[in-house]
């Protein structure tokens, strides 16, 4: 199949488009900055300062992306529910991103296939929230939105939301995506040497044995390579990794869309891969509005209340061109409510010929709370709404082409279930995250190995 000019427009080239232009439509979950002249002062503060991503990094991933459409990569885009200040250091960085890179090899490992690194970070700084403001006691006081709009601390003065925050938001990003490029360029990701992916606390995971049994099987095939052709081979000392977020705060996304030189069109200069949540994709709203324009491939979550004809009319206007690798589609309908919602949306998109990746969601459709007051997720839920998923997709003739998790490389207690079969009561020990449960170490580990032994599964009868 002959590779698309990344440079050709698109017949219905946006004209009528702006970055700001989404004002005029309805924008929920936008935080009510008091002072707009220091608001619009950040903005301008923001459009000044480099970029954090480039044009052409972009195109390289959507490329990536449209290439999974057609079933020859699969995308892995994992990382915190949303980020924190305090976590921009270099061992939460390092750790999370060995993580992704374990979770890679086994997917490349037992897929076959070129995995798309995409991380949840480096600009994972908002949240949606169901209320805009939160009771404890006698006081109300605003809901805190995410560390790029105010602060966690339940008292008046750290809720107010504050536009500084959008450049501290940007210095955090660039210091993430610099020392994660450091470390690849580096030959962090060196696959001759995958020894430096470990995790010190997880030495005695019931996992481990099984990970370091398919890692000496690559690195002996590796060096077998090697000695037969006696040069070292290449591309295996580093990786393409690539960073999404939710672009959910406006003005930020906004004041770092940009025009480049020798392009067409507009690029969200802040990310390679914004999404649009589930709370904010009205067809008539702002962030559609916004994300009809920009030229960066895009996905948009998929829940159990959209119907086929509200999601072709999205694709309508995110995607009327039928770009490749322009749009995912990343459902999170919760395990027992997939087999319901799912189908019929697969069916609709085949039927009419979209070409989309479809990606599995199977974190956020799963939080629940115990009795002990923590929010929580089972992972026998997640497991089982990533193999429904598989299913539904085999069974429909479509492709599941990518997860997205909710994940990090620290020894954290968030998840029920998984390796070490962890308990309402073991939430207690380590529980860390400020607003949705996440996948420990070996939790996101067994996660890749299910797709693995899943997608075999279904490969199986086919080739019988």
């Amino acid at each position: 199949m002959a590779t698309p000019d990344r440079n050709l427009q698109p017949v219905n080239l946006p004209t009528d488009w702006t970055p700001g232009g989404w004002r005029a439509r309805p924008a929920v979950q936008q935080p009510s900055y008091p002072d707009a002249d220091a608001l619009a002062g950040v903005q301008q503060e923001l459009r000044a300062l480099p970029p954090l991503v480039t044009s052409w990094e972009i195109l390289a991933l959507k490329q990536y992306l449209a290439e999974a459409q057609e079933g020859r990569r699969f995308l892995l885009q994992g990382g915190d529910c949303a980020e924190n200040f305090t976590d921009c250091n270099s061992d939460v960085i390092s750790n999370r991103l060995k993580v992704l890179l374990q979770m890679s090899l086994v997917l490349v490992h037992g897929l076959r296939l070129p995995v798309v690194r995409v991380g949840r970070f480096a600009g994972q700084y908002a949240k949606p929230r169901s209320a805009d403001t939160e009771t404890r006691g006698e006081h109300t006081l605003p809901s805190y939105r995410g560390d790029i709009i105010n602060a966690p601390e339940f008292s008046p003065e750290a809720r107010i939301p504050d536009p500084r925050r959008m450049i501290k938001a940007h210095a955090r990003s660039a210091m993430t995506m610099n020392f994660v490029r450091s470390l690849i360029d580096g030959g962090f990701a060196d696959l001759h040497h995958p020894e430096y992916w470990d995790l010190g606390w997880v030495t005695h995971s019931p996992l481990a044995d099984e990970y370091h049994r398919m890692v000496a099987g690559i690195g002996d095939a590796v060096r077998f390579m090697e000695t037969l052709s006696g040069a070292q081979v290449h591309n295996l000392n580093r990786v393409d990794f690539y960073t999404s977020h939710e672009a959910l705060l406006l003005p930020y996304e906004e004041a770092q869309t940009r025009q480049v030189p020798r392009q067409w069109g507009w690029f969200n200069l802040s990310t390679h891969f914004p999404w649009i949540g589930m709370r904010t994709a009205a067809l008539d709203g702002a962030h559609v509005e916004y994300f009809r324009g920009i030229r960066n491939p895009i996905a948009v979550k998929i829940g159990p209340s959209v119907t086929p004809d509200q999601l072709l009319k999205l694709i309508d206007v995110l995607n009327p061109d039928d770009e490749p690798g322009r749009l995912s589609l990343i459902h999170r309908m919760g395990a027992a409510h997939i087999a319901d919602k799912l189908p019929a949306l697969l069916d609709a998109v085949k039927r009419d010929g979209r070409r989309v990746l479809w990606i599995c969601d199977p974190m956020h459709g799963n939080t629940e709370s115990t009795s002990n007051g923590y929010k929580t997720r089972r992972f026998g839920n997640i497991r089982s709404e990533v193999e429904q998923s598989f299913d539904l997709h085999a069974a429909a003739g479509t492709r599941l082409g990518g997860v997205h998790l909710e994940l990090t490389g620290e020894d954290v207690t968030e998840c029920t279930g998984g390796a070490r079969d962890l308990t309402d009561i073991d939430l207690e020990r380590a529980y860390r995250s400020t607003v949705d449960p996440r996948l420990n170490y070996e939790q996101a580990l067994e996660t890749a190995m299910l797709i693995v032994r899943k997608q075999a599964q279904i490969a199986a009868p086919a080739s019988a």
